[in-house]
């Protein structure tokens, strides 16, 4: 009898071990199954495929054979942020994001059909080659978008990799600055600071400032890079005054930045096209005034991701609406309103004065009508990142940037060419 139950029992562990098998196998099916079945889908499907930048200019392809890159190596390794590989190494890669849009897969079945599938993606393949031949090895991101119709023209991140080199690629090759990164943004947040300031302290345009290089703040001092003396509201901003903007900020107040940073999205991760970026960080928990102050200049616990800078200044150049970036050529995302179309409009003159007063905008950028801001943001050990964002103010060519090069020093000397050449090409 005992012989009996224990077989009974040993009977029944053996089927719950094959249902438990079962059902676990039926739920890596469920989220696998289409991953398994592409591993080999053009051995056995003889599906084709073809990614193309805006112009038709082949960026990768594949058949039954091989995989294939762009015939020259240059423009596979400017595009390479946008592209990725055929393995994933980049996370954020084209082939890796829209591979399965790429190919016919049942989940009834498990199989795959022959197809031939034509992506053609927004970007600018000759633009990503400017950019990333003007970083000049230097880490860095570049962006580039139409902000009227959301339209990413460029985007390109440095140090990058040929995919069809063996040899050991540059430390954070796989890493997209643009997207996977966040950085101290320095000046370049006064922009979000000012846009606050217009929207919560009355008479901002007829309120001045004095600086003389060093302003205290219950007992901590504010570092300024120069002596601006009487200022208004916009010199402050073209003058980019530490002094200007600490006081700004503190009058403001934190509940005010904090609700202003939250609604221009730099808390938030985004995606483009589905391609997920990393989400950026304020000080949300109280610090007192003079941490305040360095949190309105853009230093303090400050984190920016690129992408979110550029869509904040695509929002200011299209009158406060943002037409949501898209990477993948005839989608186009919705419209909404990022940013109060009065403030937006405020904060356009203030960064086009910038350029005309005090970038040297004939000379820097010639023949652009440029609105932007410039970033040096510290990162206490005597480096800084540079930064250089804004649009073109032109119908034919209506272009948002965020350009950011890491340890590169001065905004305007780092970032500033690197933009113009961008620019340039993209006006052509």
């Amino acid at each position: 009898m005992k012989k009996i139950t224990h077989r009974a029992v040993s009977v029944l562990l053996l089927a719950a071990l094959i249902i438990a098998g079962l059902v676990l196998y039926t739920l890596r099916y469920i989220d696998d199954g289409r991953d398994w079945a592409l591993s080999f889908a053009r051995a056995n499907s003889g599906s084709t495929g073809e990614l193309t930048d805006r112009n038709g200019r082949l960026l990768a392809s594949f058949d039954a054979v091989e995989n294939r890159y762009a015939e020259d190596a240059a423009t596979r390794t400017a595009c390479y942020a946008v592209t990725g590989d055929y393995w994933g190494r980049s996370g954020t890669g084209a082939l890796t994001w829209f591979w399965d849009d790429m190919h016919s897969y049942s989940l009834l079945t498990g199989t795959t059909h022959s197809s031939s599938v034509d992506l053609q993606l927004t970007v600018d393949a000759s633009l990503c080659r400017t950019a990333y031949e003007a970083l000049g090895g230097r880490k860095g991101a570049v962006m580039l978008m139409d902000y009227r119709s959301g339209e990413v023209l460029c985007m390109v991140s440095s140090p990058s990799v040929d995919p069809l080199d063996n040899g050991e690629p540059p430390e954070g090759a796989y890493l997209n600055r643009c997207l996977s990164s966040c950085f101290t943004p320095g000046s370049v947040f006064k922009l979000v600071t000012a846009a606050a300031a217009i929207e919560t302290v009355p008479n901002m345009d007829d309120r001045s400032f004095y600086c003389e290089g060093e302003y205290e703040i219950a007992g901590v001092p504010i570092i300024c890079s120069g002596d601006h003396y009487t200022q208004t509201f916009e010199q402050a901003m073209a003058n980019s005054c530490n002094v200007a903007f600490a006081q700004i900020a503190v009058k403001v107040g934190q509940e005010n930045m904090i609700e202003h940073v939250r609604a221009y999205g730099f808390l938030d991760r985004h995606d483009l096209d589905g391609i997920p970026s990393a989400a950026g960080s304020y000080p949300l928990d109280f610090i007192g005034d003079p941490e305040l102050a360095w949190s309105g200049i853009g230093q303090s616990t400050d984190l920016v991701n690129p992408y979110a800078m550029l869509r904040f200044v695509a929002a200011v150049a299209n009158g406060g609406k943002l037409a949501e970036p898209h990477l993948i050529a005839g989608r186009s995302g919705p419209v909404t309103r990022l940013v109060d179309e009065d403030t937006a409009e405020t904060l356009g003159a203030m960064m086009n004065y910038n350029v005309v007063s005090h970038y040297d905008g004939g000379n820097n950028f010639p023949g652009l009508n440029l609105c932007a801001k410039t970033g040096t943001a510290e990162l206490g050990d005597g480096s800084s990142h540079a930064w250089f964002v804004g649009y073109l103010l032109d119908e034919q060519h209506p272009y948002a940037f965020v350009v950011l090069v890491e340890n590169g020093g001065g905004g305007l000397a780092a970032a500033g060419p690197v933009a113009n050449a961008v620019l340039q090409k993209a006006v052509q």
